[in-house]
């Protein structure tokens, strides 16, 4: 039977609140006089998101996987179909089987000019992975988990409706009138409803409240439990 962690509530806070700190520790490497730089350090610093590859990490061994099965900090690129590979946040490789690869997203800030970016990362990420595995990159009948985890922050930007320009054809009506926080729900529904993964999360925190720990889950499809569920199922039907 697939088990997820009693306490992945409180693995979550903590991993949330450890996306805070280290943001603000990179974002106070900056130096006077530097700002730009030292945005863009809290930005790509790459480490903000380890809290949540430990949650899963728990998750994993949990249900029959061993450490030497789970890829966090090295060895993470994947084959594609549209390039030569992808470095993904997790991979899961057991017995030389693909069992899972995940990604760990998150933004602060910038909210306009990012959402798109995002938008084009998870859908070029989740097509090309399917691609592969349906041309048997990963070996005939490979059916790896796919999952995108996203943390967003809760500010008045990104809960305001959103502008649109449509100067040529109405946008759908899932955006219309949407905020950030709104885009990114149907967003994350649509890449699972259309096959590109398996399963995803939403959650969303203040700046002031995250560094508690404290965060909230916007739409209970797009919860951390459904995530984990998800994930978990798939290992005990993999192994």
């Amino acid at each position: 039977m697939s088990k997820v962690p009693p306490n992945h509530t409180s693995l979550t806070r903590d991993a949330v609140a450890q996306y805070w700190s280290t943001l603000e520790l990179q974002g106070s490497k900056q130096r006077s006089g530097d700002a730009d730089r030292g945005k863009r350090a809290a930005v790509t610093g790459g480490k903000q998101m380890n809290g949540f590859c430990r949650l899963v990490q728990h998750l994993l061994l949990e249900n029959g996987i061993t450490d030497e099965d789970i890829h966090i900090e090295r060895t993470l690129e994947l084959p594609g179909y549209f390039r030569p590979t992808k470095k993904w946040d997790m991979v899961v490789v057991h017995k030389k089987k693909l069992i899972a690869a995940l990604e760990f997203k998150s933004m602060a800030g910038s909210f306009g000019n990012n959402f798109n970016n995002r938008a084009e990362e998870a859908i070029g990420t989740g097509a090309d992975m399917r691609l592969a595995i349906k041309k048997g990159v990963f070996g005939r009948g490979a059916r790896p988990w796919i999952g995108w985890l996203m943390l967003l922050e809760e500010s008045e930007d990104s809960m305001r409706p959103a502008q649109i320009k449509e100067p040529h054809f109405p946008a759908l009506p899932d955006f219309q009138g949407k905020s950030i926080a709104g885009r990114f729900e149907a967003l994350l529904r649509k890449l699972v409803s259309e096959g590109l993964f398996d399963s995803s999360a939403l959650l969303m925190c203040t700046r002031d409240g995250g560094q508690r720990g404290l965060y909230t889950e916007p739409v209970k499809d797009l919860g951390m439990g459904q995530f984990l569920s998800s994930l978990a199922g798939h290992i005990r039907k993999s192994l």
